[in-house]
């Protein structure tokens, strides 16, 4: 079972992102299930979603401590503490950043590590946002790094979520996510 956790701020979509990862998962005849934490706070505010994909049923309902993963939407909580706690030994980081993993000490020796600037990317596509929306451009950096999902799954789950043009921007940054993403084995 691959356990997931991702971190962002109210606003740019984590909850959705998760979602959209584990729709992409059922697609392709896996099994997931998401878990967001969040309390009542406005936008900005931080959020932790848990997602867990397997070939099997789920049946495990608790939160993740100790995820195989971590994606990370902006890049302020990268120095979180709360969002390196108990990344696993050989994990993988899908970070927001515009610099090298090996710039970043998330507290543990990673198996892999990815990069992109989903900021830019979503300013670029979006527009100019206070809570830039970096969702869709991490799931297609996720695809890339992994390989759990692949990313035309995860196009076909954008564009029944959002139909029309908002599906074809997001698309886009699906895509720009998958082809801009630095992936560093390490």
């Amino acid at each position: 079972m691959l356990e997931i956790r991702f971190h962002g701020m109210g606003g740019q979509g984590a909850v959705l992102g998760a979602l959209l990862l584990a729709e992409a998962a059922f697609r392709e005849g896996k099994w997931a299930q998401k878990i967001p934490v969040y309390g009542g706070m406005r936008r900005g505010g931080a959020v932790t979603v848990f997602l867990r994909i397997d070939e099997r049923p789920i049946r495990r309902t608790c939160g993740i401590y100790e995820p195989d993963a971590i994606v990370v939407l902006d890049p302020a909580l990268i120095k979180v503490e709360e969002t390196r706690r108990g990344l696993k030994e050989g994990g993988v980081a899908i970070l927001n950043y515009r610099g090298k993993p090996d710039e970043v000490d998330l507290g543990v020796k990673l198996s892999k590590a990815a990069t992109v600037d989903a900021t830019a990317i979503s300013t670029d596509i979006f527009g100019q946002r206070a809570i830039p929306i970096t969702n869709t451009v991490m799931l297609g950096a996720i695809s890339r790094a992994t390989n759990w999902v692949r990313v035309e799954s995860l196009y076909e789950a954008i564009r029944e979520q959002f139909p029309g043009r908002m599906g074809e921007l997001n698309v886009e940054a699906c895509r720009r996510g998958y082809e801009e993403a630095e992936v560093w084995e390490l």
